[in-house]
Formats: structure tokens, sequence, C-alpha cells
């Protein structure tokens, strides 16, 4: 009688279950973001920034791994609609730029769900799907801090944190090697393209385009044509 063959280890998932995170997304006054569309966009750039605002929470909400979404702005129109769609905003933005505005909210976010891990994303990515988020913030070692590079390479699109962790966020330019310096772990995963590529001029968003960008987006760009 031939033995039975040893029973083999079940094989562990590499991204951690819904870990339920706590996001945080910095969203400058539309009038005033978004400033190098302005050769292409004209007067809808600030409709299309709100647009790659809104598409980016939706996504960030329909994220199984994500429990809240926490929007810093001040500005009240954007901010009812980014409401609308299930976020909590905060209006009172404190003055100094865009690392206090995620400062701020970090400390909000960390208030209300002390126990659950935080990260930082940025408010423009109009691809962004919710599955290659998850993947992201799976890929999280557990009790670090870590963060994705855009997609040139040279900037910062998520950074997370754990739970007990201090965020200490570094955007802002070639903000990839900062937090490299700081202490981060980068995130070498290369099917994520929705999540690396955030849009700061024409060609970005025809990168996103591709990629296939959220309704808001679709709409607010319709109208450029």
């Amino acid at each position: 009688m031939t033995p039975p063959l040893p029973e083999l280890p079940v094989p562990q998932p590499t991204v951690r279950p819904a870990a339920r995170w706590s996001l945080v997304l910095p969203v400058k006054t539309p009038a005033r973001a978004k400033s190098r569309l302005a050769p292409f966009a004209g007067v809808h750039r600030p409709r299309l920034a709100l647009a790659f605002a809104l598409d980016t929470v939706t996504a960030a909400l329909a994220c199984p791994a994500v429990a809240q979404v926490l929007v810093v702005c001040k500005d009240p129109e954007a901010g009812a609609a980014l409401a609308a769609l299930g976020a909590l905003v905060l209006a009172d933005e404190p003055d100094g730029g865009l690392n206090e505005a995620l400062s701020h909210g970090a400390d909000r976010a960390r208030r209300l769900r002390p126990d659950a891990p935080l990260a930082a994303l940025s408010a423009d990515l109009p691809a962004l799907r919710a599955a290659e988020l998850t993947r992201v913030l799976g890929a999280v070692p557990p009790g670090e801090r870590a963060f994705l590079a855009d997609a040139p390479g040279d900037g910062t699109t998520l950074l997370a944190c754990a739970e007990g962790r201090r965020l200490a966020p570094a955007f802002g330019g070639p903000s990839r090697l900062r937090h490299a310096r700081g202490g981060a772990r980068e995130l070498l995963l290369p099917d994520v393209p929705s999540v690396r590529r955030d849009v700061d001029t024409a060609a970005d968003l025809a990168e996103a385009l591709v990629l296939g960008v959220g309704p808001h987006t679709r709409t607010a760009t319709a109208a450029l044509v």
C-alpha cells in the first residue's frame, strides 16, 4: 500500500486581510489647485481639480481595507461635494502647507480610531482602483512606515504607518528620497499603476485616461473637447 503523501502547508496570502485603514487626503481649494494644468484646461481647471479629488475619494471609500476617509479641505463647496460621497471633511485646515494639513488629518484620524493603521493618500489619482489600493495597503509591513512612489519615481502618492507610529509626512517635490531618508520603506509593487499615477500636467492626464479614470474626471475632461 502506498503511504499517504505528507500534508503540505497552505500558502499564506501576501496581502493582509481587511486591516481597516484610516486614510487622510489633502484637497486644495480648486481655484488654486493644479496650476500646471492651466495651459491645457483653461477656465475648466478648478472643475478638473475637484473631479480628480472626487474620483480618488470614491475609489478609496470602495476599498474594503479602508474604514474611514478623512479629507482636509477648507473650501466649503469642495468640502460639501466630498462629504456627500461619505468622507469626513476637516474644514479647520491649519496654515503651513500640505504636510501640516496631513499631520492635522492624521491626528484627527488617530483620535477617532487609535488602533487603526493610517495612510496619507494623494487626492489627484483620478484612475485609482480600489483593488490596487487594497494591494498597496496590504503590502505595508506590520509595525512599519512605508511609502509608494509616484509614476515618474521622484514623488510619493501614499505614505502609510502602523498603529502607534507617527506618519511624519514629507510630501512635495522629490519626496521619495525624503521619505526613504526618514526611515520609511519603499513599496516596490509592479501592478498598481492607478495608485502611482497622480496628475499634474496634461501628459499625466493623458496617461490616467489610458488607465481609465472615474466618472467625475470623464465628465470634466469631456468639457475640454
